[in-house]
């Protein structure tokens, strides 16, 4: 690919010198004035600068970004596909070019703009610094790109080195990076597993659910979508529980929701009324139960939460979802889910989503604990700002797309 600038009084005089030089067939990538330097630098006349790439390696790039989204077209496929860590599938067919396309990578062709407009400067020293240097192929290139996208993703270091290494294991040499970056796809999206929500039980019969998780993340709010859901949208028989007897404000909270949604609402304070509330709400569908915000490391707390949870085993089903904000720091995360991970086996529900750019952490934390994700929450709105966890749309952003 010929990348080179041109500076000129004006663009359309920069331009046409480029045509000039390189033919008809440049694509312009970037205008940018340029001051003028030196003593009297006020006194000139100011130039732009005009980066150009020749138009048939542009066409390359676009192929690549017209695959993902058929990709995302056929992700219904991808669903049904067994998940399976240890295999991932061929993909023998992405889908024709005449398919309607969804979505754009809006963001990714940016990414990639920029990378092909680095400093000339910045070139000759990668060039200094390696020993032997080596030519790379337009798809080794785009593979280095997507681990770089996944990385200002915030995808840690570790998982998206392990994802590239994968894939080029099962690549072909000279393979087109259009099947490179299905690939890639299709593996992260295996990577996250089928997404695990709230399931009735077996038999009919009641299923408890517990929320835990630090202070501030939004557990209340959250126990309020999703009940909602369940009274609202599916008719089930709900009934609101919390354990949360530090924070008068938080009970009061959920009483409030649970007013509205017209749903029964209990203060539990010790395991012997646990056992009653499930003997008065025998009959219903699901029994919600919020827990206390308290800090990770705080180990009494840890020891009450861990009684409570399990003082149901063996008599109604049950289950435990950790809630966690996207915008935590992976360092943080990892601490409070090994916290967390003493007390009992949990799916993860991630808040806040709206409050971030990156969504790294999604993965990360699905890599390093191995739970599954249940639900995402983008706002503050109940019961609007909930949604089931969506692979396909995560490894999509991930990978520099855009909503």
């Amino acid at each position: 690919m010929i990348i080179k600038k041109f500076t000129a009084k004006t663009e359309k005089e920069a331009i046409e010198n480029a045509r000039k030089e390189l033919g008809e067939g440049v694509v312009v990538m970037n205008v940018k004035p340029v001051k003028n330097k030196g003593l009297f630098a006020f006194l000139k006349s100011t130039m732009v600068e005009v980066t150009v790439a020749l138009e048939e390696e542009s066409e390359k790039y676009t192929a690549a970004v017209s695959a993902i989204n058929n990709v995302i077209a056929s992700s219904q496929s991808v669903e049904k596909e067994e998940i399976q860590e240890k295999k991932t599938p061929v993909i023998e067919t992405v889908g024709k070019r005449d398919s309607a396309i969804e979505e754009k990578l809006d963001s990714l062709q940016s990414l990639l703009e920029q990378q092909l407009q680095k400093p000339e400067e910045d070139k000759e020293k990668e060039e200094k610094e390696a020993e032997e240097p080596k030519e790379e192929s337009e798809t080794d290139k785009f593979m280095h790109l997507l681990h770089d996208t996944m990385l200002q993703n915030e995808v840690d270091e570790k998982y998206a080195q392990e994802i590239i290494d994968e894939i080029e294991l099962i690549n072909k040499p000279n393979i087109p990076f259009d099947y490179a970056l299905a690939n890639i796809y299709q593996k992260m999206i295996l990577k996250f597993g089928k997404p695990s929500g709230i399931e009735p039980t077996a038999n009919g019969g009641t299923k408890l659910v517990f929320f835990i998780g630090p202070t501030g993340v939004g557990k209340t709010t959250t126990i309020a979508k999703i009940a909602s859901k369940f009274r609202v949208d599916e008719k089930k028989k709900v009934a609101l529980l919390t354990a949360d007897t530090y924070r008068i404000a938080a009970a009061e909270q959920l009483r409030t929701y649970a007013n509205i949604l017209e749903v029964p609402f209990r203060v539990i304070y010790t395991v012997e009324e646990i056992s009653k509330a499930l003997e008065d709400f025998k009959g219903y569908d699901y029994i919600m139960i919020d827990t206390a915000g308290h800090s990770h490391q705080n180990s009494t707390q840890k020891d009450n939460m861990r009684n409570i949870i399990h003082s149901v085993d063996d008599i109604v089903e049950k289950e435990v979802h950790l809630v966690l904000s996207a915008t935590t720091k992976y360092r943080d995360l990892i601490s409070i889910a090994d916290s967390y991970k003493e007390m009992a086996d949990y799916k993860l529900i991630f808040t806040k989503l709206d409050e971030t750019t990156t969504l790294g952490n999604l993965l990360n934390l699905r890599l390093y604990t191995g739970a599954s994700l249940s639900y995402v929450t983008h706002g503050q709105n109940v019961p609007d700002d909930i949604e089931d966890f969506n692979p396909q749309k995560t490894v999509k952003r991930l990978l520099g797309g855009k909503n």
